[in-house]
């Protein structure tokens, strides 16, 4: 991946320096609303992986982590909300204080029934915590982002684990993609 590309087709909405910050905040907001309690974070695989990494590293608390790994894109393309699990969770969360970590909230069907599975297994709490949140195409208004790092418009975007087909994961920052049909 070449400088000339990503200037090219990537606008750079959020540098490494301003989510680096801004996942400091979040940790600190965290830390504080979960002193004394049993703290799990579940990253949903495979793009939350940057941000929890992080985001437990600003986390000042014993917590233990997990990771589930869920599809509802039935044609690759459209989330239909219901949720096939393709990894589950490794240890029981009842009576566990639940944070789900997400890199990116649009439609929130698929976060919404996720929420719901793991709730009916007997979680104290449930909250997310999302880096991006694209509010325009949510279907599922009253999901309620707890921890959210930026707001951003209805636009493709990869980096800090977000991908196109797979790539750009492993970019530093966030960025929009000019023509999403020359990734």
């Amino acid at each position: 991946m070449t400088t000339e590309f990503i200037n090219q087709n990537l606008e750079t909405l959020y540098s490494a320096e301003q989510i680096k910050s801004r996942v400091q905040e979040l940790g600190k907001q965290i830390t504080n609303d979960y002193a004394d309690k049993d703290l799990v974070l579940v990253g949903v695989l495979k793009g939350s992986c940057v941000f929890m990494a992080d985001l437990m590293r600003e986390i000042d608390l014993k917590l233990s982590i997990d990771f589930m790994a869920v599809s509802s894109y039935k044609d690759g393309t459209v989330s239909t909300g219901d949720v096939e699990i393709l990894k589950d969770l490794t240890n029981p969360i009842r009576d566990k204080d639940v944070i789900v970590c997400e890199d990116i909230v649009d439609t929130g069907l698929t976060l919404f029934r996720l929420t719901e599975i793991l709730g009916s297994r007997g979680a104290s709490s449930i909250k997310i915590a999302t880096l991006l949140d694209k509010p325009e195409p949510r279907i599922k208004k009253e999901l309620e982002i707890d921890y959210c790092g930026f707001q951003i418009p209805n636009r493709f975007v990869v980096g800090y684990g977000l991908d196109a087909a797979g790539r750009y994961r492993n970019l530093p920052f966030i960025a929009a993609v000019r023509n999403p049909a020359e990734i």
